[in-house]
């Protein structure tokens, strides 16, 4: 009977060739190891070199040196992943890294695949981080197991695997990775969850990864299904936002569309408090003179006679 891991990696069937994002670290050298060995000569592994630790550069050499016996390429990715001011080094870490993977698959145009070695746990983690910001479906959908972007098609395989799991495997193979020292650093959120939650939910819920995935599972569909009736609603409304037709929707399928179009047409995102306010105004505006002029997002959105338009000044 197949193990965890192994049963994970049996059904999983990416469109070849692959790149695998590897850090070096315990999940992504059981991935990186697997699919070399399952698809040799057709994989390759990417290293994002975040440039923040003293110890960068011996994570790429360990990198390099494991490339090596795989006999698979490595290409190094250096970033500047230093945050804004009221951003978080985690946050602005994991966009430059995918920001970077993005940039390498489009100016590498063979790939046709790449594989991400989160897992079980880190799933969890994700919903809740969710949880705790009191976000609505779409966060609370966690990271998908696959999706597509420029073309690319990007896959999660070990999103059923937990962190004990994938590091069992090595054991068993006497294969080494490396252990980054701010994966313990309890002053992120994330490492927090890990250390103290975690072990509180096996205790209490020794199911709970399987029962929070399922969660994010269901979360995801409510969230495919509120995306349809927002184009259909929008197809109808228009773009910008004819306000007589947008009115004549219930006030939940308003802020539905609403936030369709906010994250599609203007790439923003609305607080709950300023979509709340918008949806308060339009309720009002039953006159041509009513004006509405709010902050929304990273702009904001306006009346201009029949419409509503959104900018970004």
């Amino acid at each position: 009977m197949l193990d965890p891991f192994d049963s994970a990696i049996a059904s999983f069937a990416p469109v070849l060739p692959l790149a695998v994002a590897y850090s070096g670290g315990a999940d992504s050298t059981a991935l990186l190891q697997v699919c070399a060995q399952k698809w040799p000569e057709s994989v390759a592994a990417v290293h994002v070199h975040h440039g923040l630790q003293a110890v960068a550069d011996d994570f790429e050499a360990h990198c390099r040196r494991f490339c090596d016996r795989l006999a698979v390429p490595l290409m190094v990715l250096r970033v500047d992943a230093v945050h804004a001011p009221g951003q978080s080094p985690e946050d602005a870490a994991r966009r430059a890294r995918y920001q970077a993977l993005r940039s390498f698959t489009l100016a590498n145009g063979h790939i046709q695949s790449v594989a991400l070695a989160h897992h079980a746990d880190d799933q969890v983690e994700t919903v809740m981080l969710a949880l705790s910001r009191g976000a609505g479906l779409p966060g609370l959908s966690a990271m998908p197991r696959q999706w597509r972007r420029d073309g690319i098609d990007y896959h999660r395989p070990l999103l059923a695997v937990s962190a004990s799991e994938v590091r069992s495997w090595l054991k068993r193979r006497g294969i080494g990775y490396v252990e980054d020292p701010s994966n313990t650093e309890q002053r992120f959120t994330r490492n927090r969850i890990r250390a103290r939650l975690l072990p509180a939910l096996e205790d209490v819920f020794p199911q709970f990864r399987t029962t929070f995935a399922r969660s994010a599972e269901h979360a995801a569909q409510a969230q495919r299904l509120l995306e349809q009736v927002a184009c259909e609603d929008l197809a109808v409304v228009g773009s910008p936002l004819v306000i007589a037709k947008l009115r004549q929707l219930t006030r939940e399928r308003q802020a539905n569309a609403l936030r369709q179009w906010f994250r599609d047409a203007c790439h923003t995102t609305p607080s709950a408090a300023q979509l709340n306010e918008l949806l308060d105004q339009l309720a009002a505006c039953a006159t041509r003179g009513h004006q509405i002029q709010i902050k929304l997002g990273s702009g904001f959105v306006v009346r201009q006679g029949a419409v509503l338009h959104w900018y970004n000044p």
